[in-house]
């Protein structure tokens, strides 16, 4: 009974084009995934717009991108945002308005990669004023590579007795 089934699988592998091969040969083959960096960028520089004393002066700082490039298989990492006082270059005299009177909100993100991204800020709403380090965008869960870019909205409530002139100020975004 044996010799009928393998005059037929012979017969078969013949009709389908297909050798029974004489040996075989296996080969262990391997390669690596490279991890990268977690990393940051953000416009070297921004304005904003102009206002008068009392008012607020509100625009966009550009985009801020968040690259998670540590292909690991659970990580995390946090965006955060910080700023100085602005101080009137033209009048350098004058009182430095506050970073407590510079608003931050991170809007929503464009994302890559699989993550749970939460903005630290989506709404209005939720703005914070940089006077101290405020999260501006996370991911959690992160598998692999991901990136997050988000386009914050800066708001400056410039105080009364705000003096006219050009006034400068740095906001420094990280991630760890």
């Amino acid at each position: 009974m044996r010799k009928p089934l393998m005059v037929t699988l012979a017969t078969v592998a013949i009709a389908l084009g297909t050798a029974v091969p004489a040996s075989a040969a296996d080969t262990t083959t391997t390669f690596a995934v490279a991890g990268g960096a977690l990393s940051i960028s953000a416009p070297a520089t921004a304005a904003l717009g102009s206002g008068g004393a009392a008012g607020t002066i509100a625009a966009q700082l550009g985009s801020v991108t968040a690259t998670d490039a540590r292909a690991a298989l659970a990580a995390s990492w946090t965006a955060s945002v910080a700023a100085t006082a602005f101080a009137n270059t033209t009048t350098p005299t004058a009182a430095a308005i506050p970073n407590s009177r510079v608003d931050y909100w991170s809007r929503a993100a464009t994302t890559t990669g699989t993550a749970v991204f939460l903005p630290g800020q989506a709404l209005a709403a939720n703005k914070v004023d940089l006077s101290a380090v405020r999260t501006a965008y996370s991911a959690s869960a992160t598998v692999g590579s991901n990136s997050a870019t988000w386009n914050p909205t800066l708001e400056v409530r410039v105080p009364a007795d705000g003096v006219a002139g050009t006034y400068s100020g740095t906001v420094t975004h990280s991630v760890v």
